[in-house]
């Protein structure tokens, strides 16, 4: 019971870094892409990076209670790796929404949100910061 607890606190803390890290990209991208006029291929995976940047910094900070990886070198390629494949989805669903299904930019970056959230918080718990 008490590692379900533990999960769940940490999913709070998780969910709640990750609002902020949504907030970064999502203001960079709409930002780049509404107000910059730059093309939205362009404009999503700058401000993806910018909040993988910011997640990074708040799971090791303030989410996460261990640490598996002991060369930090190490547990941020890994980190961004992950990251990477959740930058794939977030594009492809950012298309999809956007060139198939004519949903607004925004409508569309919300879609991606909860299924990369998902994919992020499961595979970073399950690879990076879990006890042995």
């Amino acid at each position: 019971m008490s590692r379900l607890r533990g999960l769940a606190h940490e999913g709070a803390r998780y969910l709640g870094a990750s609002a902020l890290a949504l907030a970064v990209d999502s203001g960079t991208f709409i930002g780049l892409h509404r107000l910059a006029d730059l093309d939205y291929r362009i404009a999503a995976p700058i401000g993806f990076s910018l909040g993988l940047a910011t997640i990074y910094a708040l799971s090791i900070r303030w989410v996460f209670g261990h640490r598996r990886l002991k060369d930090v070198r190490a547990e941020f390629v890994l980190f961004a790796a992950l990251g990477l494949v959740g930058l794939v989805l977030n594009q492809a669903i950012i298309t999809i929404g956007m060139e198939f299904l004519n949903l607004s930019d925004w409508m569309s970056k919300i879609a991606s949100a909860g299924v990369v959230f998902c994919f992020n918080f499961g595979s970073r718990k399950l690879l990076l910061f879990t006890r042995y």
